[in-house]
């Protein structure tokens, strides 16, 4: 049986209100005071020892990329990246062997960063296989050069020692020493009339801050043996290593040479 209960009553004029709040209540004025110092909000601890880590990461990392720089190896390389590269190129249609082919010319000499220089260049050209690469520099850094030569086989480019202008017409040039490695990456390595390839003796030469008990031979003797795997995996001749250690000076290759060592895969016919 449920009880019957009797409501509570409320007067007509008596307003409704929240259970339990007396009727005399009336809800709390908040009253703001004004901060007693002037307005100014002062850094807590926590945020002044964020600020602090902030700063110690900044210095520490400056004080990384400053040592970084300051090698002379780092400084070169970065110059020639992104300062003053030391190559220059240039894109143009060139006629080869009767084809119309879009070539990448390359001019100067070969830098600490070439390699990366190198990449991007290609990749703005949008070369496809078969086309070619122009050469024309003195030589430079062997290790740059390497790598610039595997980019263009693992490409399918081809090579040609000349420059050409801003009308495709092709002049003869000169690629020696490191050169001569890009050159080898080529698929297809032409012989341009009048252009000339240049080798040497490669050997190591050691910075100021070297030890001075560093085997100068055995680096000389593990160059060598990279210069001769490289130019292997190229299709060129072992003996190529004969001709290079034939002179500390510039031999220029006559272009029968550079058949007979297969440094050059065809001659150029216009």
């Amino acid at each position: 049986m449920v009880p019957r209960i009797k409501p509570p009553s409320l007067r007509p004029e008596d307003p409704a209100r929240p259970w339990g709040r007396p009727a005399s209540d009336e809800p709390p004025q908040v009253v703001s005071e004004p901060p007693r110092d002037g307005g100014r909000r002062w850094f807590g601890r926590s945020s002044l020892a964020s600020i602090l880590f902030a700063l110690a990461i900044i210095a520490l990392w400056g004080g990384r990329a400053w040592q970084d720089l300051s090698s002379p190896a780092a400084w070169a390389y970065w110059k020639d990246l992104y300062v003053a590269p030391s190559l220059t190129s240039s894109v143009t249609q060139i006629d080869l062997n009767g084809r119309n082919m879009r070539a990448l010319a390359v001019r100067g000499e070969i830098g600490a960063a070439a390699a990366s220089w190198f990449r991007e260049q290609l990749d703005a050209a949008k070369l496809a296989p078969d086309d070619v690469v122009l050469l024309s520099s003195p030589g430079g850094r062997l290790d740059q050069a390497t790598i610039m030569g595997e980019v263009i086989r693992a490409r399918g480019l081809t090579t040609m020692v000349a420059s050409a202008d801003a009308q495709g017409r092709l002049r003869p040039a000169y690629c020696a020493s490191a050169c001569v490695l890009v050159f080898a990456g080529g698929k297809i390595r032409e012989a341009f009339p009048g252009s000339r390839l240049g080798v040497h003796q490669f050997t190591t030469e050691l910075p100021k801050s070297a030890d001075a008990s560093r085997d100068i031979v055995g680096d000389t003797q593990r160059t060598t043996a990279m210069i001769l795997d490289y130019m292997t995996r190229m299709g060129v001749s072992p003996a190529i290593l004969q001709a290079m250690s034939a002179s500390r000076d510039i031999r220029w290759l006559t272009e029968k040479e550079a058949l007979d060592l297969k440094l050059v895969t065809g001659r150029f016919q216009s």
